[in-house]
């Protein structure tokens, strides 16, 4: 909401190009940034129209039509609002935004509406420091000082601790009275203003009632029970629980008095599990699976011995051609061909 009061700014759309500068090109030992035309002054040959030249524009002008302003619902105002009239009303938060309130009598602090009609900043002065704000005062104006930068030179010279906030129901000459005490604003119950409750976003400023606006609250905003009067379809905002302790809430005895007793004996369905990657699984379909996968981990033997590892590959050579000799009328051709064949292969001695 602080961004909607600003105004548009903007350079000249013209600044940083109002010179004919052009490129020399290359092959003459300089940039190829535009330089100024001419000769017979120091302008001449000075680089021109870049951000980083002297005279040159600024990187990425500033152009007016940028999105100034926010929209904010209306419905959220108003919750932003009572929330903040809401802060105002705890004193530890009313301390941490930083107000002195060690004499105020009690938060909120409402006064008489005779308060109204004070039309002179003396009078009012007399009875703030009555409400016991004195020392709130003397904070603000203490804490007036000059502005830093070139704010000083444009109309707002002074910087100043935010103050007291008097909220009155019809103005009789209060606003004449309170405007001129440092630090101090003043507003009308019914048009409060969001930045004025929670200065720089922070709520729980001091607020100083009226006793006729304090009661105008629950016609402008509302009650528990009843809607604003003045506000169309707003009601105040309210807690999901009116209480939230939970955990006193199950175990009290008329919770407990209505909640069904636990079941016992129910069933709940397995969770199914991939055998491929859950060991217990496979073992109840294959109670080998463990036995497996510790051969397939397990390290070969190797046969150190030579003469015993040569004396098992004979045994099982010998047997190897045990096996393969042919007997019987089936395999008689076999053998004369084979003893043919072995004859014709053996060379004949000489």
């Amino acid at each position: 909401m602080a961004k909607n009061a600003r105004q548009p700014y903007a350079v000249s759309l013209a600044a940083g190009h109002q010179s004919s500068a052009e490129s020399w090109g290359t092959g003459r030992a300089v940039s190829r940034i535009p330089r100024v035309p001419g000769g017979g002054t120091h302008r001449a040959g000075q680089a021109a129209f870049g951000n980083m030249c002297r005279g040159g524009r600024m990187f990425a002008p500033t152009h007016t039509w940028r999105r100034w302003h926010r929209k904010v619902n209306v419905q959220m105002k108003r919750y932003a609002v009572c929330s903040a009239l809401a802060a105002s009303a705890v004193p530890s938060l009313v301390m941490a935004r930083g107000h002195l309130i060690n004499d105020v009598p009690e938060i909120p602090l409402v006064i008489s509406d005779a308060a109204e009609s004070i039309t002179k900043a003396s009078k009012a002065l007399e009875v703030l420091k009555l409400a016991g704000a004195g020392p709130e005062l003397e904070k603000v104006a203490k804490s007036r000082n000059i502005r830093r930068g070139k704010g000083k030179m444009r109309n707002r010279r002074y910087t100043q601790r935010r103050g007291i906030l008097v909220i009155y129901g019809s103005d009789n000459g209060i606003v004449k009275a309170m405007r001129n005490v440092p630090g101090v604003d003043v507003a009308n119950v019914n048009t409060l203003n969001l930045l004025d409750l929670a200065p720089g976003a922070h709520m729980g400023r001091l607020i100083v009632w009226t006793k006729s606006a304090f009661s105008a609250l629950d016609k402008v905003y509302g009650t528990r029970d009843a809607p604003s009067e003045v506000k169309k379809g707003f009601t105040l905002p309210r807690h999901m629980m009116s209480n939230s302790d939970l955990n006193r809430i199950i175990n009290s005895d008329e919770i407990q008095s209505i909640v069904r007793a636990p079941k016992d004996g129910g069933k709940r369905a397995p969770l199914k599990k991939n055998p491929l990657k859950n060991i217990g699984a496979m073992l109840k379909l294959n109670p080998y699976a463990k036995q497996a996968r510790v051969d397939k981990n397990a390290v070969p033997k190797v046969v150190k011995d030579s003469k015993k590892f040569k004396a098992i590959g004979d045994k099982f050579y010998n047997k190897m051609m045990v096996d393969s000799e042919y007997d019987g009328e089936l395999f008689v051709k076999f053998a004369s061909w084979l003893e043919q064949k072995t004859t014709a292969e053996v060379p004949e001695e000489e």
